[in-house]
């Protein structure tokens, strides 16, 4: 059988802000999204990357487990891209002990094969989440992808109680709107299985990323949220889940 090897963008140690605890975060190279604020554009060709395997990954873990008693996150990019490596990993993993996270924009459910998603669903620990926009003709504007599929990925996530962060960019102008805001906090009324809400304000700190890449930053002139904004945006969301829950 030969040796499952991952495209892998960059691995980072001591992570706080990818799941529960300090982590060990390593980044997914490929990815079928292109949204708007995203701060990895260099991760979005499927060629690149170092090519890793799992027993080399787990051997970098082993090195700073101490410090990273949180787990692992899977991250990118967007892993489902190289979903058989995951399962991969997260199934060594957790043969290890290791509490193991899927940061997900679920843009590829279906596509994957239910088969498949099973199979590394019953591998992880936690998913988190993207959900971009509520609004699908403008989450297709933000990201270039109907959101139809992260929806019901969604729903398949509540169906199977799988534990489940969402995590929502915040950005003024677009979703920066109390309608959507409000949309978003009824739809995650709906489910059963969410631990957390992380409200994310947009920054522009990429756009020198961009500029080497020689790829147009549309956003330009779009000012960063405000730390203020965004706590008003997540207690709307919060106060439209409660609503919805009462109804």
């Amino acid at each position: 059988m030969s040796q499952i090897l991952g495209r892998i963008h960059s691995i980072e140690t001591c992570g706080t802000v990818d799941g529960p605890g300090i982590r060990f975060v390593i980044f997914m190279q490929g990815c079928p999204m292109r949204c708007q604020y995203c701060h990895n554009p260099d991760s979005w060709d499927y060629d690149n990357g170092k090519l890793m395997s799992v027993e080399e990954i787990l051997k970098q873990y082993d090195g700073v487990k101490e410090f990273c008693k949180g787990g692992i996150t899977v991250t990118g990019g967007e892993p489902l891209v190289q979903i058989d490596f995951v399962i991969e990993l997260f199934k060594r993993a957790q043969e290890m002990g290791i509490h193991t996270a899927l940061d997900t924009s679920g843009v590829l459910f279906n596509l994957s094969g239910l088969e498949k998603i099973d199979e590394l669903l019953e591998y992880t620990s936690l998913v988190m989440l993207d959900i971009k926009h509520i609004d699908d003709e403008k989450h297709k504007k933000l990201t270039g992808h109907s959101n139809k599929n992260i929806l019901e990925f969604a729903k398949y996530l509540s169906g199977k109680n799988i534990p489940t962060w969402i995590r929502h960019v915040v950005v003024p102008e677009i979703t920066y709107k109390e309608e959507y805001l409000v949309a978003l906090g009824e739809f995650l009324a709906e489910l059963k299985n969410i631990k957390a809400l992380d409200v994310l304000p947009y920054h522009n700190m990429a756009r020198g990323k961009y500029k080497e890449l020689g790829i147009n930053y549309s956003l330009d002139g779009i000012e960063p949220l405000t730390k203020e904004e965004a706590i008003n945006a997540r207690n709307i969301i919060i106060r439209a889940m409660k609503a919805k829950k009462k109804n």
